[in-house]
Order: structure tokens, then C-alpha cells, then sequence
């Protein structure tokens, strides 16, 4: 999907879990003159912080009163909606020995706030049982419909980036949810700006062909929000505007 850019549009970077940061990133957009404007979500809305299911609740809310909010597929979401199928499923992307409710990923903080317990020397299916009877239905909708990546004229949204050298319209979502490594060594442009998160970097960095946005809130650091005018970009906070620029 594109979109002719008109007007400006706000991008916020991975949320996991973190509803206060959220609801203050809002806030901002808000006292920017954004209230009515288009919100792009970077995708990652759970794990390891403490209110994911606020987090997706606030989501659907705004959607429901048809605020312009377009929610983008982080990986975190993925494993989320996968492990909430008839069988749960593993993300094979993953390293030989993680997974969805490992300790370092996120899905027991997830999980948590759904007050679903996960103990230890407890069997999967137990766990998946009583997610499935705790997660409403309208979240694991919500979960299946975000879509891995949204573009305008001048900028296309994903979570994680791109494959160099292959056109966004044939990127595959695989990439489009986990690509790290291939995409951040690419220097030369790319066919549009693409703004993206899942790789935590200490302040929002435009690295003159993408803007990272994942300044690791789901570490207990600062949410990043910017705001797109054309290919110009600025990071937004509580004291306005700061230009973003290569």
C-alpha cells in the first residue's frame, strides 16, 4: 500500500510492553498538532516490558475510533500469534535453543499481563491452554492483521528493513520482520527512506538511506516518536522537534 504524502507522519519505534511510554509518545504527537494526523507503529508492541496487553488494548481503541493508525508486524508479534494457534508454532528464524517463552525474549512478561502464569517444570500445553482462555479473541485478530510494512512517496515503514537489491513490493516478510546485518551494511540508497526498529541504538540515528527508531524501550530505555514531512525527519519529546539528519 502507498500513500502520497500530504502531511506529516508520525512513526513510533518498538513499544514492548511499555503503555506509559506509549501513552506519553502520544502525548507528544498530540501537543505537535498530530492529533488527527497519520500514526505509524514500528511493530513489537509486547514482551519484556510490564503491560503488553495495554499496550495492544490502547491499539485497538484507537482503531476503533478510526484514529489514522497503521500497525506494522515486528517479529515479537509474530511469535505472539504463532504460539496462539490450534498448535503453537516456533519461529525456525530463532537460534537452536530460544523460543517465544525463553527468558530473553519476552513472552513470559507477555504473558504475565494476560495474569497467565508460567512456572517452571510446567508442560507447554498447559501454558497454551490457558493463554488461549485468558487472550481475547479481538487481540489475536489484532495480532493477525498487522501487516509487515506500509509506504508513502518518499518513505516506506517496516519493522525490521529491508533486503537490499530486491524491490519493496517483492520483499518477503521473513526479512521485512528479522533482517539485521545485510540491510544495516548497505550504504547506498534504497528505492525509498525506510524507517524501521528492531535493533536498539542508544538515540534515533538516520543513517542517510533508513532512521532507525529502537532506542530499546523494551530495556527500561527512552520510546523514540518522529515525525516525516517528505524525506525530512525530526525525533519528537515532551520539548518538541529535534531535526534527524545523516
Amino acid at each position: 500500500m502507498t500513500r502520497p504524502t500530504t502531511s506529516p507522519i508520525y512513526a513510533i519505534g518498538d513499544i514492548h510492553g511499555q503503555l506509559e511510554m506509549l501513552e506519553q509518545a502520544l502525548e507528544c504527537i498530540e501537543a505537535d498538532g498530530g492529533r488527527d494526523a497519520q500514526v505509524v507503529f514500528l511493530g513489537d508492541y509486547i514482551d519484556r516490558g510490564p503491560d503488553s496487553r495495554g499496550v495492544i488494548d490502547l491499539l485497538i481503541r484507537g482503531q476503533t475510533e478510526r484514529r489514522d493508525w497503521i500497525t506494522l508486524l515486528g517479529n515479537h508479534d509474530r511469535m505472539f500469534a504463532w504460539f496462539m494457534e490450534d498448535i503453537p508454532r516456533h519461529d525456525p528464524h530463532m537460534l537452536v535453543g530460544y523460543h517465544w517463552l525463553h527468558e530473553r525474549i519476552g513472552g513470559i512478561e507477555t504473558l504475565e499481563s494476560y495474569r497467565v502464569a508460567v512456572p517452571e517444570r510446567t508442560r507447554l500445553e498447559d501454558v497454551h491452554a490457558a493463554a488461549r482462555a485468558a487472550v481475547p479473541d479481538s487481540h489475536v485478530t489484532f495480532l493477525r492483521k498487522l501487516k509487515p510494512m506500509y509506504q508513502t512517496d518518499d518513505l516506506a515503514f517496516v519493522h525490521a528493513g529491508i533486503k537490499p537489491g530486491i524491490a519493496l513490493d517483492d520483499q518477503v516478510e521473513n526479512d521485512l520482520v528479522w533482517i539485521r546485518q545485510p540491510f544495516h551494511r548497505h550504504t547506498a540508497q534504497h528505492p525509498k527512506l525506510i524507517i524501521h526498529g528492531h535493533t536498539p541504538v542508544d538515540t534515533p540515528t538516520h543513517y542517510g538511506n533508513r532512521v532507525n527508531l529502537d532506542t530499546g524501550a523494551g530495556y527500561g530505555k527512552p520510546l523514540t516518536t518522529a515525525v516525516f514531512e517528505g524525506a525530512s525527519a525530526w525525533s519528537l519529546s515532551d520539548t518538541g522537534r529535534q531535526k534527524l539528519a545523516p
